[in-house]
């Protein structure tokens, strides 16, 4: 091949781009008639398609060539494709008609409104409950502290001194042997103040008890039963011990009347010997007559001050 083989046979030929230039033109180049000046290029209006005319997914062209023409697929408004084919008859596709809902049960749920209203009403009752039997204990610890402190004869322990042996119910007798008109004096007994100490009223006690024949009759009232009872005596001596007949109900007891110096206190001084002692008696109900007396044999140096009696 020669070199003049491979030159081009037209202007046009030469210089694609040549139309555009005025030595170009002058040699008889014309623009190409496949549009925008490049050679086998496609015009713009081919192109142009209609909206909606492009199927996807079909074979394309390479590019610069004309596209295969499809025919149209897409029926009349309103009318089904006739290649348009249901999601339902697809292998898994969508249901044909809506499913219904699965029943819930015929049971309902719990009130929980009304069992915290019970659970309310519940512990408001409780609290009600507790407060009242609150209350109420208070009341009562109230009326027993006030009947406590109220005083009672069973809680006296001992009846004071009056001009009768007659107690009140449910005491026992007491009486001043000198002052009390339930007791009465004989052989010689007296009254007497001198000595001070004497727990009878106005400090008046028996004297003149120190000689044979002396007596001090006492007469109890108003015993409630029969028993064993213990007659108590207070007395004084002068340090040195004595003694005395005693007889109930005319019946000389079994056991005298011991008048000891139980303190010890020094002979001569009646002052500092005040004290006391008991001897065992039986009682009947109703009326008794005791009588201390200063007989053969007795040491009676002594002042007789109070006379009372217990049950033994």
């Amino acid at each position: 091949m020669t070199p003049g083989e491979n030159s081009p046979s037209t202007p046009e030929d030469d210089d694609p781009f040549g139309y555009l230039y005025a030595d170009g033109q002058a040699r008889g180049a014309q623009p190409p008639s496949g549009g925008y000046g490049y050679p086998n290029s496609v015009s713009r209006s081919s192109r142009v398609r209609a909206v909606g005319e492009r199927q996807y997914g079909q074979p394309q062209a390479p590019y610069g060539q004309p596209q295969p023409t499809v025919p149209q697929q897409q029926g009349a408004y309103g009318q089904p494709n006739a290649h348009y084919q249901a999601p339902e008859t697809l292998p898994g596709g969508a249901p044909t008609s809506r499913q219904p809902m699965a029943p819930t049960g015929g049971r309902r749920g719990p009130n929980t409104k009304g069992l915290l209203i019970g659970a309310i009403a519940v512990v408001a009752a409780v609290v009600i409950g507790i407060g009242i039997a609150v209350i109420n204990g208070n009341d009562g610890k109230k009326t027993d502290s006030k009947s406590d402190s109220t005083p009672t004869q069973s809680q006296s322990s001992e009846p004071s001194p009056s001009g009768s042996s007659s107690a009140p119910a449910g005491e026992l007798p007491k009486a001043d042997a000198a002052a009390d008109g339930s007791v009465q004096l004989a052989g010689g007994a007296t009254k007497a103040s001198d000595v001070k100490g004497a727990k009878a009223a106005g400090g008046v006690y028996v004297a003149g008890f120190n000689s044979v024949g002396a007596s001090i009759t006492w007469t109890v009232s108003d015993v409630q039963k029969a028993g064993s009872y213990r007659l108590y005596v207070d007395y004084s001596i002068p340090g040195v011990d004595a003694n005395a007949t005693l007889t109930v109900n005319g019946k000389p007891n079994q056991q005298p009347l011991g008048m000891k110096n139980f303190t010890h206190q020094a002979q001569g001084d009646f002052e500092k010997g005040w004290q006391s002692t008991w001897a065992p008696v039986t009682l009947t109900k109703g009326t008794n007559t005791l009588t201390i007396a200063c007989g053969q044999g007795n040491q009676c140096n002594a002042l007789i001050d109070q006379l009372w009696v217990q049950e033994g």
